[in-house]
């Protein structure tokens, strides 16, 4: 359904209709054409998809030199980075688990570049450095990707990342001597280590022949590594060379006796099967045949299971099953679907502990292992519950949680009498006891009911010139709940309001509330953050001229729809590494993934559906807010492309005074793992970018 015409034109002269203050690079237009279903799409920038090229290169630049010279001429820069810092500079710590006889947590003592892992002998003990990933560079830019302790607690798997790439190494330590083990598993990716005796289960593509970080992911396998072989020695557990789309996932349970193989084509849905590792040559007994739903097998008790699963329950329910009959009609439903979400589930102390959404709020419970209930565990107002660490056997459980005024700090819960202690509070400079946060509901366009958390100061004096700052997602089931983000304080402790809507498309109600923003729906989600603006301004929180709007990823997606369909909706757009050329997503690394999500644009229907709200391909000649895109040259979840093609064109054709920068992060890629300095720097130019576009001083 595609023609292709190629044929090459320069572009030259300066974009015409910018502010005289900005002159933006000459970036040279191609006349680059395809028809889909009979509509013609220009794609004039597609040279920048080739980001390792020199005229790329060199483009990527000039850019930043541009955006460097708007963002140093700001006065309040300086100020809000030496601010920044100071903030950031507080303990963090996570909840500490046990494996062995040891207790494993990352801290961070402010401004490291990376978290460390920490080993201790008790919950509350200091502890020693197991592993620093700070001196594995210079910069900080190799990370930790991942760890896995044996179950005798005596070899740490650990995976590093560099630049922030998906590409995974897998190395391993002796956690006695410290010492690093010589065996290395290279070109891992989406991929976890499940221990089983003396080596792992991992996943891996083979060694990519082209560009590693925009090469299309495909045939990816399980191996199993053992320690002390060389890893072309390593066993090939499961493939499917009919269906290079699929990616598998392997877990192996507690006891050791059992591993599950899970096959994903998309972000949603899985196929489910497992096999008796005592009994290896009776294969595997298949549990789901399709991707129409999620399964998640928390625990076993001998040949029982017990799995949380969205079938024929969109919000979930807890079920168990034995590995002699995996038929969902033998399944038993052993805690039912609820009116909210059940997130998550674990087995501790022969009882059932249960997290739910409520509202988009954490709420932990605890059931018998027949479905009983038996009490609530109480948790301070709104908040998230971001780790619950315990096994079957051991007294030990700890959890950590995070509400948006305040870090995350950890407890341990003693269940003689069910009550919690606190073991870790950060030392946070932020006056979090100065803030409020509330949770209000509107309305969106089609009528459905959305809830917003809005956080400001106590005593703020609220009014139509209160500068406000929307985030937002709304994709993917993922929920965006009560969380604490350090750069947000520099907004709210200048009288700034802080929002964040719970857009459709996420899984703060379930799968009913995610299907509702995806494929052809798509557009509920854009329509549910608009509405989020227009209740703000309507409420007299703010006015339209006062609202910066930002959303990373898909988020970033997001803002490009938003500001592109009502470029009066805010002041300052922020698009973060974002999904923005709807009609080639899918050609790179993983992105063919997300079509469960977004669509095809190889179906009639669905790319009449895309390109209505494709940002790349609805940018008119009209005036838009002040923009400042954001992305990192070693992007290897969404390419760079995105952002180059987007800005760019924005560049070409934005009719109005205000800036339009990209900048452009080196050696940075999608956002895990980047370093500490690294996001200062980004968090200073962002807001630096907000305030002087806001008018705060």
């Amino acid at each position: 359904m595609k023609s292709y015409i190629l044929t090459f034109l320069v572009f030259t002269g300066i974009h015409q209709g910018f502010s005289q203050k900005l002159s933006y690079p000459v970036t040279e237009k191609q006349d680059v054409k395809e028809t889909h279903f009979g509509t013609v799409v220009a794609d004039p920038y597609r040279w920048l998809e080739d980001d390792r090229s020199a005229k790329t290169e060199a483009w990527v630049k000039q850019e930043n030199l541009v955006t460097e010279k708007y963002l140093s001429s700001i006065p309040v820069r300086s100020r809000l980075k030496e601010r920044l810092t100071e903030l950031w500079n507080f303990n963090k710590q996570s909840a500490p688990f046990k494996k062995g006889q040891w207790f494993f947590c990352f801290r961070n003592n402010g401004l490291q570049n990376q978290s460390v892992l920490y080993i201790k002998k008790s919950p509350d003990d200091v502890g020693e450095v197991l592993l620093d990933p700070n001196i594995l560079s210079k910069e900080g830019t190799v990370s930790l990707s991942g760890i896995s302790v044996s179950k005798n607690g005596k070899t740490l798997a650990y995976g590093i990342s560099k630049a922030g790439s998906d590409w995974v190494e897998i190395h391993f330590m002796d956690i006695e001597t410290k010492k690093d083990l010589p065996d290395v598993i290279r070109w891992v990716k989406f991929s976890g280590m499940s221990w089983k005796g003396d080596g792992i289960y991992y996943s891996r593509y083979a060694e990519p022949k082209g560009n590693e970080l925009t090469q299309k992911n495909e045939f990816h396998k399980i191996y199993f590594h053992k320690l002390g072989s060389a890893q072309d020695k390593d066993e090939l557990v499961y493939e499917d060379k009919e269906h290079p789309d699929y990616n598998f996932g392997a877990q192996v349970t507690e006891d050791e006796n059992y591993l599950f193989i899970s096959t994903s084509l998309n972000t949603s849905g899985q196929m489910l099967m497992v096999q008796d590792l005592r009994s290896p040559q009776s294969g595997f007994q298949k549990i789901s045949v399709n991707f129409d739903n999620e399964y998640d097998v928390i625990d076993n008790i001998g040949s029982t299971f017990y799995m949380l699963t969205n079938l024929n329950s969109p919000r979930y329910r807890l079920v168990s099953f034995d590995f002699n009959n995996t038929n969902p009609e033998a399944w038993k439903t052993i805690v039912p679907e609820s009116k909210d979400p059940l997130e998550g589930a674990r087995i501790f102390q022969g009882k059932l502990i249960l997290n739910y959404f409520k509202d988009v709020t954490s709420k932990l419970y605890c059931y018998s292992l027949e479905g009983k209930f038996i009490r609530e565990i109480e948790l301070p107002g709104l908040c998230r519950l971001t780790a619950f660490n315990s096994d079957k056997e051991s007294e030990y459980a700890a959890y950590s949680i995070v509400d948006f005024t305040a870090p995350e700090r950890s407890f341990v819960l003693d269940t003689n009498g069910w009550k919690s202690k606190i073991i870790f509070q950060p030392n946070c400079k932020f006056a979090s006891a100065d803030y409020v946060t509330k949770q209000v509901f509107y309305n969106s366009k089609d009528g459905t009911k959305i809830p917003m958390f809005i956080t400001h100061k106590k005593d703020l004096k609220i009014s139509e010139e209160t500068p406000c700052f929307v985030y937002g997602y709304g994709g993917f089931n993922i929920s965006i709940a009560p969380e604490f983000r350090i750069d947000r304080a520099l907004f709210l402790e200048n009288g700034g309001i802080y929002c964040v809507p719970n857009l459709r498309g996420g899984g703060e109600y379930g799968e009913e509330w995610h299907k509702a923003g995806t494929r052809c729906q798509k557009q509920n989600v854009f329509d549910d953050f608009i509405a989020a603006c227009e209740y703000l301004v309507a409420n007299k929180y703010t006015s339209f001229k006062k609202i910066a709007i930002h959303g990373r990823s898909n988020g970033g997606l997001l803002v490009g729809a938003v500001m592109t369909q009502r470029p009066d909706i805010c002041a300052v757009a922020i698009p973060a590494v974002g999904v923005l050329d709807m009609l080639r997503f899918h050609l790179f690394t993983i992105g063919r993934a997300w079509r469960a999500d977004y669509g095809y644009s190889d179906s009639e229907r669905e790319f009449n559906c895309i390109y209505r709200y494709s940002p790349l391909h609805n940018v008119k000649n009209v005036s838009y807010p002040a923009t400042l895109v954001l992305t990192g040259d070693h992007d290897d979840r969404v390419v760079p492309a995105h952002s180059f093609k987007f800005a760019a064109t924005l560049q070409e054709k934005n009719s109005g005074p205000n800036p339009t920068l990209i900048r452009i992060d080196v050696n940075a890629g999608h956002g895990a793992g980047k370093p500490t300095s690294k996001q200062i720097d980004e968090f200073a130019d962002m807001w630096s970018f907000i305030f002087y576009n806001l008018g705060i001083n």
